[in-house]
């Protein structure tokens, strides 16, 4: 299939233009954060066995109102200005389900987050799918990350007791969500739309009669995860960005011919407790570059350990108990920062440079950070 430069399959609106770049500012844009994005009640109550977890925090802006997510997707307003889909008390708000599951994930504006114990994501659904009929790319991110999180969810190995050798199969999860999507948003409720797709799963690996904390990365596109180790300040891993061409990554959906069997990458990553993972859209790799982000997160860090405890007694280091949320708050506000300006300097604007196109900036577009500790779960 021959794909249009200026499109991206459809394609994202070219950010490459100012006059397209500066279409929305602040005045319109929408923020919202938290610790965990919702589960039913059946899953909060179950007993956790895995011997790590993650620590998380989310922060989201988006650059526009969301759009109100379709029938049978509709639900009653919510609470949270950039989410159509959550909902903070289901007695006054009932979240919808699919196939009888409440839907999982945050939706920040085309984006989707998922934040849970184990598992962590961020989908980038193409925005300019909202210039064609039946163009939905907030409904397709939401939903690949709600089938992908159900399907890593009723698998056992996910959340195996410690000494277990069973493994996740992240990619097969991510396949069955794109399959599960496709028939969701066909006849009668045809809905078109491409994301991509990035998330880690926390298991664990025994190497020499030891256990070792262990990710299950997976990758298809040009979202991103990394992983920091504070206490060495680097750096330890990040995913590679997947490119059709410039500003044109691999994506799952409407006239795509990438999916996740063919395309999507998983990397297995042994890391070790206090490493902080982030999972953040391209809204923050287009305008901070890596050694920006490392800063930021080891001076959030910092601030936290020593910032004022209030009446709260609980362990600090590292980022605990509430760090990870003001680390992710952080990480956007700086990217915020340069994607709003006119005269910044910015990896996307490098790269834009580098492809003979003329540009100055930031990239505004949809910010999503979710920031997670690894932690050793006591008793």
């Amino acid at each position: 299939m021959q794909l249009s430069r200026s499109a991206r399959l459809i394609g994202r609106i070219p950010v490459y233009s100012p006059q397209c770049t500066r279409r929305w500012r602040s005045r319109e844009a929408l923020t919202s954060d938290g610790t965990a994005t919702p589960l039913p009640d059946e899953a909060l109550q179950r007993k956790k066995k895995s011997p790590f977890y993650f620590d998380t925090g989310y922060a989201l802006f988006a650059k526009r109102p969301p759009r109100p997510f379709p029938p049978p997707f509709l639900s009653p307003p919510s609470g949270s200005f950039s989410d159509p889909l959550s909902t903070h008390h289901r007695s006054r708000d009932r979240r919808p389900e699919v196939n009888g599951e409440m839907i999982r994930g945050i939706t920040n504006g085309d984006d989707a987050v998922l934040v849970e114990e184990n598992i962590i994501a961020a989908d980038d659904g193409v925005g300019a799918w909202a210039t064609r009929p039946k163009g939905h790319a907030g409904l397709w991110s939401r939903l690949i990350l709600h089938y992908w999180a159900l399907e890593a969810e009723r698998d056992t190995s996910i959340d195996a007791s410690e000494g277990s050798t069973t493994e996740p199969d992240p990619v097969r999860y991510l396949q069955t969500a794109y399959e599960q999507t496709k028939k969701a948003t066909s006849t009668p409720n045809e809905w078109h739309g491409t994301t991509t797709a990035c998330g880690a799963i926390l298991h664990h690996t025994i190497l020499n009669s030891h256990m070792e904390p262990t990710l299950y990365v997976t990758n298809l596109g040009d979202s991103q995860i990394m992983v920091l180790r504070p206490k060495d300040q680097e750096i330890i891993y990040k995913t590679k960005e997947q490119w059709h061409w410039f500003d044109c990554p691999r994506q799952l959906g409407t006239n795509s011919p990438d999916t996740p069997v063919n395309n999507a990458v998983m990397d297995k990553v042994i890391v070790h407790e206090n490493d902080v993972v982030l999972a953040m859209s391209d809204g923050v790799s287009d305008n901070l570059w890596e050694h920006e982000i490392l800063q930021n997160v080891l001076d959030s860090i910092r601030t936290w350990e020593h910032g004022p405890r209030g009446d709260d007694p609980r362990d600090r280091i590292g980022g605990a108990n509430g760090g990870m949320l003001f680390v992710a708050q952080e990480l956007v506000k700086a990217a915020r920062v340069i994607a709003e300006d006119s005269f910044a300097e910015s990896p996307f604007m490098e790269r834009a440079v580098e492809e003979g196109l003329a540009m100055e900036g930031g990239k505004l577009d949809d910010i999503s950070v979710v920031a997670a500790l690894c932690r050793h779960r006591e008793g």
